[in-house]
């Protein structure tokens, strides 16, 4: 049960990342550099904040925000399991 429970955390996160950046390649390269490829701006990061934030019932705040944290699709489906834990 908790593996589905993972399963359908990643897949909310890579469909948000796919929405805010208009591709798919997150769902296929989770190590892709967001920023260092200029995937991901701030106001991206705002949009895929309040997307989570929405989906999933999380408070999240643009103010928590970690470049680092948030530099590649693992590293994003990572913070938000383990905010949700």
């Amino acid at each position: 049960m908790q593996r589905q429970a993972q399963l359908s955390i990643t897949d909310t996160v890579l469909s948000a990342l796919e929405a805010v950046l208009r591709t798919n390649e997150v769902r296929r390269h989770l190590d892709l550099e967001l920023f260092d490829l200029d995937l991901l701006d701030s106001l991206g990061t705002v949009e895929l904040i309040v997307r989570l934030s929405e989906s999933l019932g999380l408070e999240l705040s643009p103010a928590e925000f970690d470049r680092t944290t948030w530099a590649t699709p693992r590293r994003i489906v990572a913070y938000v399991e383990a905010r949700l834990e």
